[in-house]
């Protein structure tokens, strides 16, 4: 085929095709990458070396498609094929007694971690340490909340929760997850030898001169250890009122309660709907000098320079209760409990609240009528409720989707029905493109349902309502429910119906 003749396709996410009578190194040295795209078989070019790719496709003798790539398109699959060289690399690199030595006797990463060297800069050259680097310096390019490294049965999966979702990071050989998991136990001062029981542990690290602290839990699984890793934020990450999302009437809502000197404040929804970060957002719109502020937290997510905070250590008994507990004896003006999790926390916190303190929770409930009941649950008279809560927040974190791909959804009208879309409504859905690491979204927007415990609501408790009868009324005096803000999105645009059913809309 000419040259000019070859095309050049874009935005595509491609992975190796291996085929067993051709080596991947020779093919990356000849620069010739095979793939396939819709199921077809290619022979990827580079432009500055097309002589040396075609000359090599000639000595393989295959039957395929040529083309070349834009930049990034290429990039992501040449990386690729350097991940698997660089897997059978570090997997080649030690025998079995080597392997040993190495985790051992190599603890230059412990200390280099603790004398605050910057990882963009070391000059560390074992190559578990730089792969344990990178996946830390990746995860904050990704923007990534959490690392996860898992075992299977033959290989392991390093993946990264970026916007709620995680996504595959690498694949790499069992012995090479192996290594970095104790390479993270190092770092993380918990001990290598023990596999057969949970550990958790925590350790900073300094990248592009930013400290950054890492929550790490290690859990022993049927095929080996696997290893999460929580990417904790510090106070500069704490956005605004208004930079959380919520819409202009939400925000008001909240400064609005926010002023109020005493009373209780709930934050709720399921786990990463991003409630830990309302609060602190929160808790920034009211700190002064003036107040006395004082969190207690399991884990303290964010660092903060000018509130109190308190680590659950359940080891040593401070856990939410008996800490809250001593919270009120250090004169507070607002208190934070990370999770009210049990009837002592409960009662405490309701104490508190009547008592001149302006206190914020979470709970883990699907709306904020359902908070009521969890009270109840918990042995909290209705009385005590109606007369120390402020408001509760439902939350949910939405993604959006790219702007640069998405395309138009084909739903039939039956479905759209069933769903109370209206049929003219177009919707959409996610594409992948390189804008959007080909994940279809990018970003997320915050939606909330907020229920103020007013005077109509105390005498529905004090009748008797259940929290659906209570929901109901609220819906007919003007409260929009969460499932209609999260459907709102789907018909403007926002976000995919996909979307919209993972995080919540028909609950």
């Amino acid at each position: 085929m000419p040259i000019r003749n070859i095309p050049t396709l874009k935005d595509l996410d491609l992975f190796p095709v291996y085929n067993g009578d051709v080596d991947a190194e020779l093919l990356v040295k000849n620069h010739l990458l095979l793939s396939s795209i819709d199921d077809k078989p290619y022979a990827i070019l580079e432009h500055d070396f097309i002589a040396e790719g075609l000359n090599y496709l000639a000595k393989l003798a295959l039957h395929v498609e040529v083309a070349f790539l834009d930049e990034a398109s290429y990039e992501r699959l040449y990386n690729r094929y350097l991940e698997q060289k660089t897997d059978k690399e570090l997997n080649g690199t030690f025998s079995e007694d080597e392997k040993e030595d190495f985790i051992d006797d190599d603890i230059s990463l412990s200390q280099f971690l603790k004398t605050s060297s910057d990882i963009l800069t070391s000059e560390e050259s074992a190559p578990i340490i730089k792969f344990v680097n990178s996946l830390f310096y990746q995860a904050i390019k990704k923007n990534a909340s959490d690392i996860h490294i898992e075992t299977h049965e033959n290989r392991g999966v390093v993946r990264f929760r970026i916007d709620g979702v995680l996504i595959k990071h690498v694949d790499l050989d069992k012995n090479i997850i192996n290594l970095i998991v104790n390479r993270v136990k190092v770092i993380s001062n918990l001990d290598i030898s023990e596999k057969r029981v949970p550990q958790d542990g925590r350790t900073v690290i300094k990248i592009a001169k930013k400290s950054l602290d890492v929550r790490v839990s290690i859990l022993p699984t049927y095929y080996g250890q696997r290893v999460v890793m929580r990417i904790l934020m510090d106070s500069s990450n704490i956005p605004s009122l208004e930079e959380l999302g919520f819409d202009d009437e939400l925000t008001k809502s909240f400064r609005s309660l926010l002023s109020h000197s005493y009373g209780m404040i709930l934050a709720t929804g399921p786990t990463g709907s991003g409630k830990s970060t309302t609060l602190h957002s929160f808790l920034k719109t009211i700190s002064t000098p003036e107040k006395n502020i004082i969190t207690i937290e399991d884990p303290v997510e964010y660092k903060t320079n000018n509130i109190n905070q308190i680590q659950v250590n359940a080891k040593t008994g401070l856990t939410f209760a008996s800490g809250l507990r001593s919270i009120l004896r250090q004169d507070p003006d607002v208190i934070m409990v990370g999770e009210i999790r049990g009837t002592e926390t409960a009662k405490i916190a309701i104490q508190s609240a009547l008592t001149g303190h302006l206190l914020l929770s979470t709970l883990h409930t699907n709306n904020t009528t359902a908070a009521i009941t969890r009270l109840l649950d918990m042995g909290i008279e209705e009385f005590l409720i109606s007369s120390s809560l402020l408001g509760v927040l439902a939350q949910r974190l939405v993604r959006k989707l790219c702007a640069h791909c998405k395309q138009e959804d084909n739903l039939d009208d039956f479905s759209k029905d069933e769903l109370g879309i209206k049929k003219e409504t177009k919707i959409y859905k996610s594409k992948g493109c390189i804008h959007c690491n080909f994940t279809g979204y990018s970003g997320r927007v915050a939606v909330g349902e907020f229920f103020l415990i007013d005077d109509s609501v105390k005498d529905m408790l004090k009748r008797g309502l259940k929290d659906y009868e209570i929901r109901e009324e609220m819906a007919k005096n003007g409260l929009v429910l969460l499932g209609e803000k999260i459907k709102n999105l789907v018909e403007n645009g926002t976000t995919s119906l996909q979307e919209a059913l993972r995080v919540g809309m028909r609950d």
